[in-house]
């Protein structure tokens, strides 16, 4: 189970990386450091491989199983926060510069929904 403080935490930290990316200066580069190989290209393939953990996780068939893919789930969601940390370099053309905020929004809130899938169900209030 995730605690309220860690899914609190986690929220902090994805706005903090948001708000960074907004008041970062003009960019220089948008690659980082593969042959050819954008940032946003690394990102599309980093929010597969979450994707793909998260989904093992929320399989496992015991409670062993669906903790240690939690773990491996937590770590991939890691360094996708340390990616969009180093993506903060934004290219100068207003059109990429849109697009790379696009995708680390996208990241951002795959993330968020990850951690709220792992979230214990909430019972509905009772209409009155």
């Amino acid at each position: 189970m995730t605690s309220p403080r860690f899914i609190s935490l986690a929220a902090a930290l994805l706005v903090a990386g948001t708000l960074t990316a907004c008041s970062s200066g003009p960019g220089m580069r948008m690659g980082m450091g593969g042959p050819g190989q954008t940032t946003m290209a690394r990102m599309d393939m980093h929010m597969g491989s979450m994707r793909q953990a998260h989904e093992k996780m929320m399989a496992a068939k015991t409670p062993e199983e669906r903790q240690r893919l939690a773990a491996e789930h937590m770590k991939s969601m890691h360094e996708g926060m340390q990616m969009m940390d180093r993506a903060r370099d934004m290219p100068a053309d207003p059109e990429a510069r849109h697009q790379m905020m696009e995708k680390r929004m996208e990241m951002m809130q795959a993330m968020m929904k990850m951690m709220m899938d792992q979230m214990p169900a909430v019972p509905a209030a009772p209409a009155k």
